[in-house]
């Protein structure tokens, strides 16, 4: 076929066929063990059992206290399973092929550091196949559905502990919890470097990331000081 000096073709790896079925059996093994490990080391550091609060490992082997499993599976559920889900659903209704996947050595780096007494996790990723690289939008659409989905969670959990506070609930404390868990995801993962969200999002648009990154910053700034500093969502003691 002839062609003019100034035309050319744009090329890019096919998707795989969308199935009927939204997911696979090596998707649910690898979400399953990443959930269960970032569930694990939650757990660790929510019971204070790693070695820099206890000076030793007996505390990993200690009665498990029923709240903080929940607490852990409640975090990593909303914090993490559904930040990825996030990403995988948007993806496909784009029209594209996408799974999570783990990342072992992630996984084991946050064992651990949950062990050693703080949490550093990069459990896996979503893999979206067939979208063009150059398309900055869906990209960003994709990169961005993940911390919507914190935030979204964040903003529910806050306003259920502001409610249960109010009424002299404990279980306030927890939901408190749970909101600056994920706005701490949202904004992690909304840095613009290297293959975080962020990095998509920003290159889809400097303002979007902009105004994304300061809506989960200040957000999580409000979180974690009425966690820690007030132990109360009212931001008061």
């Amino acid at each position: 076929m002839n062609r003019e000096p100034h035309q050319y073709t744009v090329w890019t790896t096919a998707a795989p066929p969308l199935s009927t079925h939204p997911t696979s059996r090596t998707e649910l093994i690898h979400v399953t063990i990443a959930f269960l490990v970032l569930t694990a080391d939650l757990f660790i550091i929510l019971s204070g059992r790693g070695f820099l609060e206890t000076g030793t490992l007996s505390g990993l082997v200690a009665p498990v206290a029923l709240y903080y499993v929940l607490l852990a599976v409640a975090a990593a559920l909303t914090g993490f399973i559904a930040h990825e889900m996030a990403h995988k659903v948007v993806a496909r209704r784009l029209g594209y092929w996408a799974e999570f996947r783990m990342w072992p050595m992630g996984l084991l780096l946050s064992i651990i550091t949950s062990v050693g007494g703080f949490l550093f996790a990069a459990p896996g990723a979503t893999m979206v196949e067939g979208m063009d690289p150059r398309d900055r939008r869906r990209w960003g659409e994709t990169g961005l559905a993940g911390p919507v989905s914190n935030l979204l969670f964040a903003a529910g959990f806050y306003g259920a502990s502001l409610v249960t506070f109010h009424h002299g609930s404990n279980v306030s404390d927890g939901l408190l919890f749970l909101a600056m868990i994920n706005t701490l995801f949202a904004t992690f993962n909304l840095l613009p470097i290297g293959i975080l969200d962020g990095a998509k999002v920003f290159r889809w648009g400097a303002g979007r990331w902009a105004l994304s990154f300061a809506v989960a910053a200040a957000f999580l700034a409000v979180s974690y000081t009425a966690y820690y500093s007030y132990g109360s969502p009212f931001l008061a003691w």
